[in-house]
């Protein structure tokens, strides 16, 4: 079985360079729609054996092109919302590390154990990752699609590869609109892809932000 890691495409949250977690649910910009047309472009001709997407719009909207050129619908799972990030969330990093100090340095010392404010640690996020990967490995072989978020994605990865999760944000870019491909076999995951967007326009690829 192979899973594609698929990023949404961009948000106004993610254009701004803001925390956007599991308590915001901003709509796609129109680049981003531009950026899930795009793959599905690409990626229409794919033997897809089933998609699953996280619950949050952004999510659903950039799984929706693909699925409508193949005439399927997402499994939607919660374990593959973003990471929360309480308190935080619509901010920028400098307004957190102003307003939450000592939150904001014991977090990016070590985001695996240490949450944001009110908000969840990298470790909560790779158990319940997890267990959808485990029950996708269950049910399906082939190529699977998970439509999901860049803190969530990057964590998965991590976990995956046998990376510290308390490193997902220093060890893996996953800009919007990216996918990466891992390989299941009897060795273990193989990372074939690393936050590909060759499937994007050149100006897609170098919009500002995340």
């Amino acid at each position: 079985m192979t899973i594609y890691f698929l990023r949404h495409g961009q948000t106004p949250c993610s254009h701004d360079n803001v925390f956007c977690g599991g308590g915001l649910d901003p709509a796609l910009t129109d680049a981003g729609q531009q950026m899930a047309r795009s793959f599905a472009d690409a990626y229409r001709s794919t033997p897809w054996n089933a998609i699953y997407t996280s619950p949050q719009t952004r999510a659903l909207t950039t799984a929706h092109p693909l699925c409508n050129m193949l005439g399927t619908k997402p499994e939607i799972h919660d374990g593959l919302r973003e990471i929360g990030y309480g308190q935080w969330e619509g901010k920028t990093a400098g307004a957190v590390s102003q307003e939450f100090h000592d939150d904001y340095l014991r977090w990016t010392a070590d985001p695996g154990w240490h949450a944001p404010t009110g908000g969840e640690a990298a470790i909560a996020i790779a158990r319940r990752g997890l267990a959808v990967i485990e029950e996708i490995k269950h049910l399906h072989s082939g190529n699977v699609l998970i439509v999901s978020h860049k803190a969530t994605i990057r964590i998965l990865l991590c976990s995956l590869l046998g990376i510290d999760v308390g490193r997902f944000r220093y060890r893996f870019g996953c800009p919007v609109g990216s996918v990466s491909q891992v390989e299941f076999s009897l060795q273990g995951p193989l990372l074939h892809t690393l936050a590909d967007r060759t499937h994007l326009s050149e100006t897609l690829r170098f919009l500002p932000g995340t």
